[in-house]
């Protein structure tokens, strides 16, 4: 069984540092082969390109843009009436992911629209979200890309999200049935909506393209406290044949690089993926 392989999540990661190409550059010094960006429009593209290739990072996934933060917007994929900017928003992460050679794009669902009653709106949500789905995987496909879909937990994080469990995403990702959608399993947010992990990991994971960590409840370390072992979760993650990337998406509780001392631990006892693994 070959070592996981990490991704630094650097929207979350080196936080200390200004800007996402000095970001990049402490994570590949850091160790990592890896990084992920949530939202990196902030930045020319050839810029974050520039500073990962100075350290060696492959970029393995950003997500598509939120959509107008100050109107409380966080995606668009599912929200009526936002159909054409979604697909703006698509033309804009495709642009980026091409020019780092991303292959992974985190679609966002988004929210359930201020005021309305999610039960109410889940039918034509669902609806759009379908759409703007079978939509993005024919723009994904045609540049060898991958759309994902990340269940997060509405009991913490974001009471109006409309994507929250795996069950949900799973069900959705059947209806529209493209090869090149896949699930995004955020650990943090499973534990805290339904548990069952090792069941969900074993049951999911055939249809997961990437995986993201964080201690439940803090979102701190792996290693800070809280209810999840993860030296378990990372042995079933290899036991499972998991091939893809593990997305340090966590709050430090201090330095980055102190706090790193779980990843050095882990790459002690398993080791260092070898290339093409």
């Amino acid at each position: 069984m070959a070592p996981l392989r990490f991704s630094a999540n650097v929207s979350w990661l080196f936080s200390e540092l200004p800007g996402l190409p000095a970001r990049l550059r402490a994570a590949g010094s850091s160790g990592f082969e890896a990084a992920e960006v949530g939202w990196p429009y902030g930045e020319p593209p050839e810029a974050l390109a520039r500073a990962a290739r100075e350290v060696g990072l492959q970029l393995v996934l950003i997500n598509t843009p939120p959509g107008d933060r100050e109107k409380g917007e966080m995606g668009l994929g599912a929200v009526p009436g936002r159909q054409a900017a979604f697909r703006d928003g698509l033309e804009q992460a495709v642009l980026y992911a091409k020019a780092l050679g991303c292959p992974r794009i985190h679609l966002m669902a988004g929210r359930v629209p201020q005021g309305a009653d999610r039960a109410a709106v889940r039918g034509e949500m669902e609806t759009v979200f379908l759409e703007n789905l079978r939509h993005a995987a024919g723009v994904l496909a045609q540049e060898n890309l991958v759309g994902l879909l990340e269940p997060i937990n509405t009991r913490i994080t974001d009471p109006r999200y409309f994507l929250d469990t795996p069950q949900q995403a799973a069900a959705i990702l059947e209806k529209v049935g493209r090869p090149n959608l896949q699930l995004q399993m955020d650990i943090f947010h499973w534990q805290i909506m339904d548990g069952n992990l090792t069941g969900n990991i074993r049951e999911f994971l055939p249809f997961v393209g990437h995986v993201q960590v964080a201690q439940v409840p803090g979102r701190g370390e792996p290693s800070s406290p809280g209810e999840l072992n993860f030296p378990y979760l990372f042995q079933l993650l290899e036991d499972e044949g998991y091939k893809g990337f593990v997305g340090c998406e966590y709050q430090p509780r201090g330095d980055t690089v102190e706090g790193l001392s779980w990843l050095r631990s882990y790459w002690d006892k398993r080791g260092r993926p070898q290339a093409g693994q």
